[in-house]
């Protein structure tokens, strides 16, 4: 691939008049363009081609030919910027990534959801607690997360404290991924601290033992790829905080097109969605791979909509469908978009989002997901697909490396009651490790189905 330089040089942002839903609302203007104009200055974390090689491999997603694996934090915090924290989220998509691949024996592209995901639209903009009422956090590049009023202003000083901590995660994701860590060989290393304690890791081993077989009967024949001893492995975030986004954005030196370069694939969420907004006219300039949110209220007239914005040449991975419907509703709201969408002749890529439709609240106050949920709506997003010959292209999953208690059930079972022991997530609850790799297992059985 040629690394090509992308220029900080003028453009229009076309969006910029355009009314934008859920930004934080800065009390110092002068501050926020000061920290702007700095970051426009600042080197591209990814580069154009990379943007562009992770399109062609989600074309391949959109026309049947591979599948999409996209997880990790639900928010990511400045404070989980080591290499511990971050080894551990890719350790286990990792996992799961060797699982799907194996087991439904599908070429699977892997996207995490890391190195920009510090900011979270909110349902309200403020919260009380105890007859106190604030700004409500936002993730960590908007304000902090302590209940006090000097926390919760929101500062465009952490636009740039995001920038740096992107650029730190980027790094090491980098070095794990072609610097030996991810060298299929390590399939069983991946596993040697969670073998013995869990249902699934188990079973993981059991699959090692196989791939290990597999590996030693190529090796024996005289084969040795370089594919084995790295991994390709890309960055995405929803593009939220525009005044971030646009600083980022940058002109190709190679063709003149804007690209986004705080990551290689960007989403437009469920709460930014609006056809005349500024988010929909962002995605449409970039050339990015994008993806959007749709939940129970899109309508195949929607969706159309979508497509004729972002996808006017109908240039197969360029725009990603990424459903958030619930268990109770995949069923019945997905069908029409899927037969809508193909009778188009445009060629998108389908991806369920099993955690955000099925979040409910704890008797202890908890936010929460149950897995039977969660695995529920992947299996009517395969069965939808499945019924109309269409391809269910993959999973968005909030997940996490470390043995959280967030979200309720799985093989090694986690109880409402159980929630408070390790309830770390900031934001929504995520799949911890166990759950995250019985979430792959049962995945490759339904594609396997198919």
């Amino acid at each position: 691939m040629t690394v090509n330089l992308e220029s900080p040089a003028a453009f229009v942002p076309t969006w910029s008049d355009l009314p934008a839903a859920q930004q934080p609302e800065y009390p110092d203007q002068d501050a926020l363009r000061k920290v702007v104009t700095e970051l426009a200055s600042y080197p591209p974390l990814v580069f154009a081609g990379e943007c562009d090689q992770l399109k062609a491999r989600m074309a391949a997603v959109a026309k049947g030919d591979a599948f999409l694996l996209q997880g990790g934090d639900c928010a990511e915090s400045f404070d989980g910027v080591g290499a511990e924290q971050i080894r551990a989220k890719l350790k286990t998509l990792l996992q799961m990534g060797a699982v799907l691949t194996y087991a439904a024996s599908v070429p699977v592209v892997k996207v995490g959801r890391i190195a920009g995901q510090y900011s979270k639209p909110r349902s309200k903009p403020t919260e009380t607690r105890d007859g106190v009422t604030l700004p409500v956090y936002r993730g960590d590049s908007v304000n902090g997360f302590e209940f006090t009023e000097e926390s919760r202003i929101p500062d465009p000083e952490r636009l740039k404290r995001m920038y740096h901590a992107s650029a730190s995660t980027l790094n090491l994701v980098r070095a794990f991924t072609t610097g030996g860590y991810a060298d299929l060989r390590q399939v069983h290393a991946w596993n040697q601290d969670f073998v013995r304690s869990s249902p699934s890791g188990q079973r993981y081993e059991q699959l090692a033992r196989e791939i290990d077989n597999a590996l030693n009967f190529m090796h024996a024949c005289g084969t040795d790829p370089e594919e084995f001893k790295t991994v390709e492995f890309y960055a995405s975030h929803e593009a939220l905080l525009l005044d971030y986004e646009t600083a980022l954005t940058r002109v190709d030196s190679r063709t003149g097109k804007l690209y986004d370069v705080s990551g290689h694939m960007v989403w437009i969420g469920e709460r930014t969605r609006q056809m005349d907004h500024a988010h929909i006219e962002f995605a449409s300039k970039v050339q990015n791979p994008i993806g959007i949110k749709l939940g129970p209220t899109t309508t195949a007239e929607d969706a159309l909509q979508y497509i004729e914005r972002l996808d006017p040449d109908r240039e197969p991975g360029r725009l990603t469908f990424i459903v958030r419907m619930g268990a109770d509703k995949v069923r019945d709201k997905l069908p029409e978009l899927v037969e809508k969408v193909t009778a188009s002749g445009a060629t998108v890529a389908w991806v369920t989002d099993p955690m955000h439709g099925n979040t409910f609240e704890a008797a202890s106050g908890h936010k929460t997901r149950r897995f039977d949920d969660v695995l529920d709506e992947v299996k009517g997003f395969f069965e939808v697909h499945k019924e109309l010959g269409t391809h269910p292209g993959g999973i968005h999953v909030e997940l996490t490396g470390d043995d959280v208690t967030e979200c309720v059930g799985g093989g090694d079972e986690i109880f409402v009651d159980d929630l408070h022991q390790r309830y770390e997530t900031a934001c929504d609850p995520r799949l911890n490790r166990s759950q995250s790799l019985d979430l792959a297992f049962l995945v490759a059985e339904m594609y396997r189905s198919q």
